[in-house]
């Protein structure tokens, strides 16, 4: 992949990019609908198809927070046409790399010194490149590394970037802009926790530590000495991301073991840590060569408070369900039901976020769960595609915290799918 030699730093740099990228679309709406008039039954494949690679083209190469919401988003099957989706999957571990000279620089600038000076062997093409930074391999006394680099400017243009995105979120989302507001301040706070990396070393030791009782589930050593604001420097792990990894071809019961390292790995976090890795696409995660799941990156946690983990897994795993009187109240806890809502309201939020929890919750509610059966996929995102053209959800319900937490288990669920894995989900239980 073509290496890129800048990067748009300063707030002026990339609000332009953002103008550029805006007059493009523009123009593919006025390709498309110029089109339409000699085909009125002309779709909008096309169009869409135009507007992803337009999108993620200038959003790959602004990196940071612009292309990690592009990331997100490709995790959630509802929201996007699958032109975005194919196109937004590649800032999951594939987004063009910065030049060698870049991050020469952002050592020099860190640590006064090259790579060069401070590992016996650097390799300045990056291995993998995703939203926030890159990764390179090194060798340091006989052992082998992979050394992390942020971005230049990543940090400092979270916010305004944000800013800039909000246009084509309202036009991807259609939402209003008080209610996407709900969400931009949590994904703004999570974003700023990602990209300082001294606090994701500490995480990452604290986690892997936590989690050594997990079977099947590996993690670096890091080496807080060889790492600093911008730089993380950990042990090198060998292995094939998820699409790799399908490719050879592996046997149920080798999709079943990763697959149920996986489910522990998330459950174990959520349940006995309370809180818990909330980045779950197939870039932080290999399976290696001895049959284990890697976890390489632990820049995106989600802590659950009290108030928002008892009523939320109480709806799934006990019998809170089926009474209708705790169900509304849990709703209401979780802000789901509002206090100005009136009794015909009550009633069809209570319905409709029934309906959704209960598909949601299927698989806690057996002992094992195949995650290749394509009818619960189906009425997952059917559902999930049927509410989002309700104007009843047009606005925002819910406490902040769903943001994430709905994104870790349904990013779970995901890769579970594609493993097309039978686990034991009886494994890491909520504690109520």
């Amino acid at each position: 992949m073509k290496e890129q030699k800048t990067i748009p730093v300063s707030k002026t740099e990339r609000s332009a990019k953002f103008v550029k990228t805006g007059i493009q679309i523009g123009g593919n709406y006025i390709k498309h609908y110029s089109k339409k008039l000699f085909n009125p039954q002309l779709d909008k494949e096309e169009l869409n198809q135009d507007n992803a690679v337009d999108i993620y083209k200038s959003l790959s190469e602004l990196k940071g927070s612009a292309l990690k919401v592009a990331q997100m988003l490709s995790m959630d099957k509802n929201i996007l046409p699958k032109s975005y989706i194919d196109q937004f999957t590649q800032s999951q571990y594939n987004a063009p790399p910065l030049s060698g000279p870049l991050i020469v620089r952002t050592f020099t600038k860190n640590f006064g010194k090259s790579p060069e000076q401070i590992y016996n062997k650097f390799n300045l093409i990056s291995t993998n490149a995703a939203s926030i930074g890159q990764v390179h391999q090194a060798e340091l006394n006989g052992k082998r590394l992979a050394v992390k680099i942020q971005y230049p400017g990543v940090g400092d243009s979270i916010s305004s970037d944000l800013k800039l995105i909000k246009p084509f979120a309202f036009r991807l989302l259609g939402m209003k802009e008080r209610e996407l507001n709900v969400y931009i301040k949590e994904v703004e706070e999570r974003l700023l926790e990602e990209t300082d990396y001294e606090l994701e070393v500490k995480r990452s030791i604290e986690f892997s530590k936590a989690c050594t009782l997990l079977k099947n589930v590996v993690f670096p050593t890091y080496y807080p000495a060889l790492s600093g604001k911008k730089i993380i420097t950990m042990d090198w792990i060998e292995g094939l991301h998820l699409p790799e990894f399908l490719k050879t071809n592996p046997t149920p019961e080798l999709r079943n073991k990763i697959g149920q390292a996986l489910w522990d790995f998330y459950n174990f976090q959520q349940h006995q840590l309370r809180a818990v890795h909330a980045d779950p696409h197939p870039g932080n995660f290999l399976i290696t060569p001895d049959e284990k799941l890697g976890v390489i990156d632990f820049g995106c946690i989600k802590e659950m408070p009290d108030d928002f983990y008892r009523p939320f897994f109480s709806l799934i795993s006990t019998g809170v369900m089926e009474d209708k009187a705790a169900t509304i109240d849990a709703f209401r806890q979780l802000d789901m039901i509002h206090p100005t809502d009136t009794e015909s309201q009550v009633e069809f939020y209570y319905k409709a976020y029934r309906e959704m929890i209960s598909l949601f919750a299927r698989p806690y509610r057996s002992k094992t769960f195949d995650f290749s059966q394509p009818d619960f996929f189906e009425q997952l995102y059917g559902y999930g595609e049927k509410i989002s053209k309700m104007p009843e959800f047009k606005q925002a319900r819910g406490v902040k915290h769903f943001i994430y937490i709905n994104r870790t288990n349904f990013g779970l669920y995901t890769i579970l799918q594609e493993l097309k894995a039978v686990v034991h989900t009886d494994t890491y239980q909520p504690h109520l």
